[in-house]
């Protein structure tokens, strides 16, 4: 897979059961320099089977496929390939839908809707294949109230540092590495730092899947705001 700032352009692949979502995303995103669709995909099983192939650098994946859902191709393929995965974001119709949620769990990088506007979905590719967060905090925080087991956070809590602690609730609320800085008043490096010790400590392969073990656990929770 490239890697940032390589100069060959992302490689992508398409996996939905719609040819006419496939035709569209194609065309968005072929248009754009730094980007080539190189497969694509009707089913799940079709999608593990392309991106093992082709080893693109994203994945779009629908969450509800026949046979082989979204979610079940994301696991296997995270499985599979491990830290040589792909950077896989799902697809969906419905943000609120609990395929959405189960798909975070599964190792999803994040989530995006159909309607997404055009500008959306290629900043999307382009934040997820660099490996940056690409979480909606309002919409995660409705997930987790839906979908989220009711649990208390002591036992995160007591894994973490205050100022790692600190670091996975900024993130929760979508913030950046700059963001969290700013906020912080503390230097870029102290909080990659501190990034990178969270990840650690919870077993996360990427921020969101932090944000989504400080919910599932109960330490962030999904309240307004």
């Amino acid at each position: 897979m490239n890697g940032p700032g390589a100069e060959s352009p992302l490689r992508i692949v398409l996996a939905d059961d719609e040819l006419l979502v496939r035709t569209a995303l194609r065309a968005i995103l072929g248009a754009q320099d730094d980007m080539e669709v190189v497969g694509e995909a009707a089913t799940g099983a079709e999608a593990v089977a392309v991106v093992r192939a082709l080893r693109p650098d994203v994945v779009l994946m629908d969450v509800r496929m026949p046979g082989v859902d979204g979610i079940r191709a994301t696991e296997l393929l995270l499985e599979d390939m491990g830290d040589r995965a792909p950077r896989i974001v799902v697809v969906t119709t419905f943000e609120n839908d609990s395929h959405v949620w189960d798909a975070l769990r599964a190792g999803a990088a994040g989530f995006l809707l159909k309607r997404s506007a055009a500008g959306e979905l290629v900043a999307a590719v382009r934040l997820a294949a660099h490996g940056d967060s690409l979480l909606f905090p309002s919409a995660v925080r409705s997930l987790a109230s839906r979908h989220a087991p009711a649990r208390r956070g002591e036992g995160l809590r007591a894994r973490l540092t205050g100022r790692e602690a600190e670091v996975l609730r900024l993130m929760a609320q979508g913030l950046s590495n700059a963001e969290i800085a700013d906020r912080m008043a503390v230097g870029a490096a102290t909080v990659k730092s501190h990034v990178a010790a969270v990840l650690a400590k919870l077993g996360a392969r990427d921020r969101t899947q932090a944000v989504v073990t400080a919910y599932e656990s109960g330490f962030v929770t999904p309240g307004p705001g």
